[in-house]
């Protein structure tokens, strides 16, 4: 697969909130993926530990109101999209999160992955 029909099909599951689906689809074995400092997991390796963060993250969503997902960007290997959220997080008021997503391809599977946004301050 090449790296557009990779972003196409990666930002397809996002839009219908599959991203399981996606990880389980389009993500390397050896996976890398990287969130900004403060965030709860800041670097996890490997499909298994990416599915666990995923599900972890699931599991701090009270409701998930709307999400817009970005056409991709594609150069050479990588991927880039712009992702907003409007959630409500368990224990905490709705709130809109915004964050650019960074992908390199190899082989026709995600190999890395990086998150950019501002991680939300559990003191407000």
């Amino acid at each position: 697969m090449s790296t557009q029909e990779v972003a196409d099909k990666l930002v397809g599951y996002c839009r219908m909130g599959q991203f399981t689906d996606a990880i389980n689809t389009l993500y390397d074995e050896n996976i890398v993926s990287i969130e900004p400092d403060g965030a709860p997991m800041k670097e996890v390796r490997g499909l298994e530990e990416v599915r666990q963060k995923t599900e972890h993250f699931n599991s701090m969503v009270e409701e998930v109101h709307g999400m817009t997902v970005s056409d991709p960007l594609v150069a050479d290997k990588f991927i880039s999209i712009a992702m907003e959220m409007d959630v409500t997080f368990k224990g905490a008021p709705r709130t809109k999160m915004s964050e650019i997503c960074l992908y390199k391809v190899d082989n026709g599977k995600i190999v890395w992955e990086e998150f950019f946004f501002t991680p939300m301050n559990p003191e407000g």
